[in-house]
């Protein structure tokens, strides 16, 4: 994506459902768990380079044994910092107790990190926070094994005041108001009172105190702690919880909007983000890997017993669909037929803004994560330019000579890499006028490929706010003299916010809400303006079940083409001497290309929670305000 946008989150988890002493034997190392978590959090490195962390838990220890470790990071490197601690830690126990050896079960006893169950997590710090303290895994610590709670999650909650206030009411002093905290501390304080009915429940059955505890373990009921933490939750997560004693669970919510898949064979248990995660490090084919349904949480009970638990009961789902234009792993099966078909479906568009001349355009991509789209876009270039070559032929098959059919046939759909982003140049002066120069080299570009009659067509992933187009790409595009310069978006206008967790927190960063106010001013419609913030105002204070997007006003005057010619005479300067067209997805063909992940709020402001309609109506205001602050 040329304008930079930052994602929360990745998690992975592993489960091991076979003594240590099998790992060994089968795969030569007791480490198995552990280095398979490092492929699994490197394998989603995409989903987070700001933290990384990591928990593990040793099953059935003795009472004054460490049986749970962590380690998290915020270095430039996390995930391989934490591993390197992983690393270092194990090597110096090795080296300063050498009698452990193979010895299995010194080595489970002895050596922190090694055990049965583990997770890890990967993040980005969409608001600007990246202390240690925000990293996850966060864990709430108990003397009592079962009420340690080990939590991490790809979520973003737009009712964090609510809960917070929840946890207020039931006595609690929460730390802080975050998202993962509050979440964490409703969990903890269900799973609290259930262990503690079911110690009574063991007490009133004549179990002493210590032969109580692994009857609480067996009897603790995850779905139901879950159930009563989750009835206020609105957002989109899917979160991963340890305890202490070993059961462990991911929870994902009603509408799919955050994905989770898993995997379950005799030897683990395998939680990721990402299906492709899943198949290459444990090399297992696409079918083998299922995902955990909306509403439900995949449970693993410590003897091993894996469940899938309705939580929450299950919405329309709305997966969210720039986890496959954009965020995940192109190496998915799905996804990559996606994002193909998604440039493939978008010619038409193209082909009206060029007049149909594939003779003199050029095809090309910014960025490298654009590449699957436009193979479908020349794809679909291609099969335009053979029906083209076969209309021609059958008009002309009595008098088609030799020569003349070899010249027809050698007629090629144009494709050049015409931008190589340099990434080693960082914009590092603040200064706006000296950064701007810096920002429009920040790509280089291939000379000699463009000719004064061509048009050339660069495809995105999605145009957010438009400033890296404006300073960079577009002008950068021009030194190579091209007729017409055709911008091509393979996801829709992106025209509302997000809160469910991706970095798009404000409207006027969205170049396509700035120009829908351009040309509200241009023809003497900005009292929409004001009557839009009136309906917003007037429904403060209401439920969010009794929210209604009015944002959507600022839109419904114009069709989608005016703003993006709004758009395209926005993102050009002056100094531009080609024609600059700027095209978008339809929301009818993203649908199409993505037929499992309809979630689509940021293009058409239809949010798949009660709560998101808050959240557009509070940016709004914030925007009408003059208020830089955040909308949940």
């Amino acid at each position: 994506m040329s304008d930079a946008l930052k994602h929360e989150c990745g998690i992975a988890l592993v489960r091991l459902l076979k003594p240590l002493e099998y790992y060994k034997e089968k795969y030569g190392t007791a480490f198995y768990g552990i280095q398979k978590m490092y492929l699994m959090m490197e394998k989603q490195h995409n989903r987070g380079q700001d933290g990384a962390g990591f928990a593990s838990i040793k099953l059935d220890v003795e009472p004054g044994q460490r049986y749970i470790s962590r380690v998290r990071s915020n270095h430039s490197q996390p995930i391989q910092d934490v591993f390197k601690q992983i690393n270092e830690r194990i090597s110096e126990e090795l080296k300063a107790n050498p009698e452990i050896g193979d010895d299995v079960d010194k080595i489970k006893s002895q050596i922190p990190y090694v055990g049965e169950l583990f997770l890890g997590h990967v993040r980005y710090g969409t608001f600007g926070k990246n202390s240690i303290e925000s990293v996850h895994p966060f864990l709430r610590q108990s003397n009592w094994m079962h009420r340690n709670l080990i939590l991490a999650g790809n979520f973003n909650m737009t009712n964090v005041k609510e809960l917070f206030e929840n946890l207020v009411e039931l006595g609690q002093h929460p730390k802080e108001m975050a998202d993962t905290v509050t979440v964490m501390e409703k969990i903890g304080h269900f799973l609290d009172k259930e262990v503690m009915q079911l110690y009574q429940d063991c007490k009133a059955e004549g179990y002493s105190k210590r032969e109580a505890s692994p009857v609480i373990a067996e009897r603790l009921d995850i779905a139901k702690i879950l159930t009563r933490s989750a009835k206020n939750l609105d957002g989109g997560y899917a979160m991963a919880g340890l305890l202490g004693h070993g059961d462990a669970f991911v929870f994902r919510d009603p509408a799919g909007i955050r994905p989770a898949y898993f995997y379950q064979d005799d030897e683990v248990v395998v939680v990721a983000s990402e299906r492709p995660v899943i198949q290459t490090v444990f090399n297992v084919p696409f079918e083998s890997v299922q995902e955990i349904d909306p509403g439900n949480a995949l449970i693993i009970k410590k003897n091993g017993k894996v469940t899938m638990n309705q939580i929450l009961e299950p919405t329309v789902k709305k997966a969210c669909s720039f986890e496959r234009i954009y965020f995940s792993r192109g190496s998915d099966a799905e996804i990559y037929q996606e994002r193909k078909n998604l440039g493939k479906l978008i010619l038409p568009a193209v082909l009206n803004a060029i007049d149909s001349d594939t003779d003199n355009t050029v095809f090309s991509y910014i960025p490298n994560t654009a590449e699957t789209s436009f193979y479908g876009l020349v794809e679909a270039a291609q099969d335009f330019l053979n029906q083209r070559k076969n209309n021609y032929i059958l008009a002309n098959r009595n008098t088609l000579t030799t020569e003349t059919l070899q010249e027809l046939l050698a007629v090629k759909i144009r494709t050049e890499k015409v931008a190589i982003k340099d990434a080693k140049l960082r914009t590092f002066i603040t200064e706006d006028s000296s950064r701007d120069d810096l920002v429009a080299h920040v790509y280089d570009v291939t000379y000699g490929v463009i000719k004064p009659e061509d048009n050339l067509v660069i495809i995105d992933d999605s145009i957010v706010r438009g400033t890296t187009l404006k300073m960079s790409i577009i002008k950068m595009m021009d030194r190579l003299n091209p007729k017409r310069i055709v911008i091509v978006s393979s996801a829709p206008q992106i025209r509302y916010p997000d809160c469910y967790g991706i970095d798009m927190a404000k409207l006027e960063g969205l170049v396509a809400f700035r120009a829908a106010l351009t040309l509200l001013k241009e023809r003497n419609l900005y009292h929409i303006v004001d009557e839009v913030y009136a309906k917003c105002k007037a429904q403060e204070n209401f439920e969010d079940k009794d929210v209604v997007n009015y944002v959507t006003a600022i839109y419904d005057q114009f069709t989608p083409e005016e703003i993006s010619d709004k758009i395209a005479e926005m993102l050009s300067s002056p100094e531009i001497k080609a024609e600059v067209k700027i095209i978008f997805q339809k929301v009818e063909d993203l649908h199409i290309a993505c037929p499992k992940n309809l979630g689509d709020w940021y293009f058409t402001g239809d949010y798949p929670t009660p709560g998101g309609n808050r959240v557009v109506n509070r940016a709004f205001m914030n925007f009408y305000e003059g208020k830089d602050a955040r909308a949940y």
